[in-house]
């Protein structure tokens, strides 16, 4: 494992999506054709499946040095009203090019940021504002994502009261030498105290993020994090490799790479905590997920239905997401969009009545061919191309590609079949890779992404 550690542990994306950002077109398309397109996922798909929603809440009070999310350091919480009609005033442009047909919600996270740097009232005002017109789909998904040190039981309260039934919880680390070297001030009894709450009050399920690979973190120290939570029971763990790139987010450079654990130590982490983690009865569902049987993501595994998208990994097919908020993407299927950064540039642009893009990409046969394929090996370990609509000359050389892992035991490739071995799932964005027409053909001169172990 060591030699294929130090082979395969190279620079590469997380695969939220294909194309990546990095390759996508500069421009973003033109409001009209992206509304068309917006419209055509929308007329598809919203009657039989629903839509998805994701909201971005960039504001936090303190900037956690480890984070790598578009992010507004403040403590002035007057900034909560603008903001809110401004993502109710976009979702109101959206609406306008949906049509008459009423949206069906199907899921809806609100993330960050630090989505709970609104107020309760606050959030609870701008998700019932935001549902009006809309039908909530039978097995709707709301979830968000709470900070343990500023989400309060009226949070919970409020956001129950509008339908959400998932928190994920950011827990990160126990060990408080790690959470002071990423200025993130939290205690295990705020989190047992949340998680307990969420129960209490009715939440079905609660998920913790734990990351690995921070600074000054060890092997049993991360145990120890690990065994807490086994202890409070959550019905998902989000169990995330740290990604370093101090040249895109500066606040990591409050420490430097001599503060990391190195490859071997950061392997040495993940394979502790992951044995840890079945023996309590978690399963390794995905990159970097685990979740108890009872869990409805588990059940999505089991049955190869997971899905990822901009969220992460979810149990919803939707295939319209629609992203509100400062850098939010959409992913309209065929196309994808992100909005303005800044929260002052997002805002200018709609006051001209302007949906907010800054960027996006409108996919090719061959990126949707590409998309199928990546997505299927992101979920389910496999793939397969038995018709001609999954079929280009780039999957053929992306077999090609992967001789050498073949040859490693991490992918079996059998005629019109492609699997990730068990040895090969810690290696599963190196498979990828090797599907990434768009990487193979523009080698970045510098880095772009996180290392892949």
């Amino acid at each position: 494992m060591n030699d294929l550690l130090q082979k395969y542990n190279v620079p590469g994306p997380r695969y939220t999506s294909y194309p990546t950002v990095p390759y996508w077109n500069e421009t973003p398309p033109a409001p009209e054709y992206w509304g068309e397109l917006v419209n055509d996922t929308f007329a598809a798909t919203n009657s039989r499946h629903g839509i998805s929603l994701y909201i971005h809440i960039p504001f936090c009070e303190s900037l956690c040095t480890y984070c790598g999310c578009n992010t507004r350091i403040t403590v002035n919480h007057k900034v909560e009203r603008p903001y809110m009609e401004a993502v109710l005033k976009e979702w109101e442009l959206y609406k306008k090019a949906l049509g008459t047909e009423m949206p069906v919600i199907r899921e809806l996270h609100i993330g960050g940021g630090t989505p709970t740097f609104f107020s309760p009232q606050h959030l609870k005002e701008m998700i019932s504002r935001l549902l009006e017109g809309c039908t909530i789909h039978e097995k709707a998904d709301f979830s968000f994502e709470a900070h343990p040190g500023n989400t309060t039981d009226q949070h919970l309260q409020a956001l129950y009261e509008v339908g959400f039934r998932r928190v994920s919880i950011g827990v990160q680390d126990f060990n408080p030498i790690v959470l002071e070297i990423i200025n993130r001030h939290q205690s295990y009894d705020q989190i047992k105290h949340l998680t307990e709450k969420a129960r209490e009050i009715g939440y079905t399920s609660v998920n913790y993020d734990i990351v690995y690979g921070l600074p000054q973190q060890k092997v049993c120290s991360m145990a120890q994090t690990i065994f807490k939570a086994i202890q409070l029971r959550p019905d998902r763990i989000a169990f995330y490799s740290y990604a370093h790139v101090p040249w895109i987010k500066p606040g990591q450079r409050r420490f430097t790479e001599e503060d990391l654990p190195d490859s071997m130590k950061k392997l040495a982490i993940y394979e502790t905590c992951r044995g840890a983690l079945e023996l309590a009865g978690y399963e390794d569902i995905g990159m970097d997920h685990f979740a108890l049987k009872t869990d409805s993501l588990y059940r999505a595994a089991a049955e190869k239905r997971l899905h990822r998208n901009f969220m992460g990994y979810t149990d919803t097919q939707t295939a319209l997401l629609i992203g509100l908020g400062t850098s939010a993407i959409s992913d309209a299927w065929w196309g994808y969009a992100q909005n303005e950064k800044g929260v002052e540039a997002y805002y200018k642009r709609l006051k001209k009545d302007e949906l907010p893009l800054f960027r996006g990409h409108v996919l090719t046969k061959e990126d949707l061919i590409l998309r199928r394929h990546i997505q299927r090996l992101m979920c389910n370990f496999e793939t397969t191309w038995h018709n001609e609509n999954e079929k280009c000359k780039t999957l053929y050389e992306a077999i090609n590609r992967l001789e050498e892992m073949e040859a490693d035991g991490l992918v079996e490739i059998k005629p019109y079949q492609l699997r990730v071995t068990p040895e090969g799932r810690n290696f599963v964005r190196n498979v990828c890779m090797a599907f990434d027409a768009r990487l193979w053909k523009k080698v970045p001169r510098t880095d772009l992404f996180s290392s892949t172990v």
